[in-house]
């Protein structure tokens, strides 16, 4: 029986490396609830806003939450009124005392949209919440993902009711190299569920980027 690894975790300290890093040691399980809440809510609040990913770093002074998105002009706003509120909102949630003195919050802006396999499946699944043919969505996606000179392979799979029929399958589109089992391969992977009227479609993405020596 074969045992299904996510690809980044498969890589950790080759190719990639953790989201969350830094000084944790005796508060460990007070800062990783702290994470996973944080997560949660700037998911929550910036998902229709080019969210690519969130990366926390803890120093013994102070937290820093970078938030990579395609769109940084959405949450920053006007005069930085975005990123005050984020900031407001993210104190009142949070249970330790010290993060609440030293939190800091940092935007980076993603250039290359399908570059990024997280931001692809979101497009993807967002599409077939509005009733249009997964068919169609793929293969145009899969057009503009290839055209990028940095991409060497992508895979895009669907799965669940297709299209509102009775039986689910699961059908998947690739064009180019996908080297999934090599551990130097530079693989960014994503997965998404689109909430349709008729059931839950799951979207999964793979982008081949070359091979990190």
């Amino acid at each position: 029986m074969t045992h299904k690894v996510h690809p980044k975790i498969y890589r950790i300290k080759t190719t990639s490396d953790w989201n969350s890093k830094g000084f944790y040691e005796k508060d460990f399980p007070e800062f990783l609830q702290e994470d996973h809440k944080i997560r949660n809510l700037l998911e929550k609040n910036l998902n229709s806003m080019g969210l690519d990913r969130i990366e926390i770093e803890r120093s013994p002074s102070e937290t820093n939450v970078i938030i990579h998105t395609s769109r940084p002009g959405l949450i920053i706003g006007r005069g930085g009124e975005g990123v005050k509120k984020l900031k407001s909102m993210l104190l009142e949630e949070l249970p330790s005392k010290d993060s609440k003195k030293k939190l800091k919050l940092e935007i980076k802006e993603v250039k290359e949209p399908y570059l990024s396999a997280s931001l692809v499946a979101k497009d993807i699944a967002r599409q077939l919440e509005k009733r249009m043919q997964y068919r169609r969505v793929v293969k145009q996606t899969l057009h503009k993902v290839i055209m990028n000179k940095a991409v060497k392979g992508v895979r895009i799979q669907v799965s669940g009711r297709l299209n509102g029929v009775e039986i689910s399958r699961k059908e998947y589109f690739q064009e180019g190299q996908l080297k999934r089992e090599t551990l130097r391969a530079d693989l960014d992977y994503a997965h998404e569920i689109a909430r349709c009227s008729y059931g839950a479609i799951g979207v999964k993405v793979f982008i081949y980027k070359g091979e990190k020596f």
